[in-house]
């Protein structure tokens, strides 16, 4: 009733070394694969089938995320984004795309606001309290080859071996989604989005790429300001322009810069 055994919270994590490093003086250059109790992996597997179907049937879920559920998969994205773009060269307009990426995405995700957005999805009490439950507590110790560590713990975000991490974080994104497609709304910008777990894209469709461009500049202002109330921030890094056109080989595409809002001036990559 509202529990999480803490048995099923011990996990062990096995650093294995990335190959083909230059070098191994970073935390990158590593992968922690975290080992979950077998019967503990089986449960959540159970629960994260029933809670995915509860706000499938509320309609919870936003309509542009086809990442993190069944049925759905990196598969029906591409199928989506290649329907939106020929679908648009019928008008003879180009599809510009910014795709951009949430940083630390599952490890930044606030429990308090999880179990808000829980509790809005209208999930009984005594579910919402199984995963405040289940959040924390979390322990591991880390092996390396034979060298064992002391037990850490790890009461933050949602844990990505998790079989419940994925419905989760979609649950997470959801109203963020929700939201910002109001604001876009609001604002007269006209642009689709399409969510896949931690990555996402805005897709703007003009005949002028100067347009689109500060339809994208705009989106993704607006975002990084809201994904700053859900604790989240975007990885500039990642983040990149497309374009997308009928006539093929059409030459000098402008640069987007986002400078001034944190990121940085983005060349189009050839396509």
């Amino acid at each position: 009733m509202g529990h999480w055994p803490n048995y099923f919270k011990s996990s062990t994590t096995v650093v294995i070394l990335k190959p083909n490093k230059v070098s191994y003086d970073q935390s990158k250059s590593f992968h922690p694969y975290i080992l979950l109790n077998t019967l503990g992996k089986l449960i959540e597997k159970i629960i994260a089938e029933r809670l995915q179907f509860h706000v499938v049937k509320n309609d919870f879920i936003h309509l542009s995320q086809l990442g993190d559920l069944k049925f759905k998969s990196t598969t029906n994205a591409g199928i989506a984004l290649t329907h939106i773009i020929q679908l648009d060269w019928v008008k003879n307009n180009t599809t510009s795309i910014l795709a951009f990426n949430i940083a630390q995405f599952f490890p930044s995700l606030n429990h308090r606001l999880l179990t808000h957005i829980l509790k809005k999805a209208g999930l009984d009490s005594k579910v919402v309290n199984f995963f405040t439950d289940h959040l924390v507590g979390r322990r591991t110790s880390y092996t390396w080859n034979s060298l064992f560590s002391l037990i850490f713990e790890m009461n933050i975000g949602v844990g990505q071996e998790s079989a419940l991490s994925l419905v989760l974080s979609a649950l997470y994104l959801s109203p963020f989604l929700y939201i910002l497609e109001k604001y876009l709304k609001n604002l007269n910008i006209p642009i689709s989005i399409i969510s896949f777990v931690d990555d996402g894209l805005f897709i703007s469709q003009n005949k002028s790429m100067d347009i689109s461009n500060s339809h994208l500049f705009c989106s993704y202002n607006v975002m990084t300001k809201l994904l700053d109330k859900f604790g989240l921030i975007i990885k500039h890094s990642k983040t990149e322009v497309f374009h997308f056109n009928r006539l093929h080989g059409f030459s000098n595409p402008p640069p987007l810069d986002l400078s001034t809002i944190g990121g940085s001036i983005l060349c189009p990559k050839d396509l």
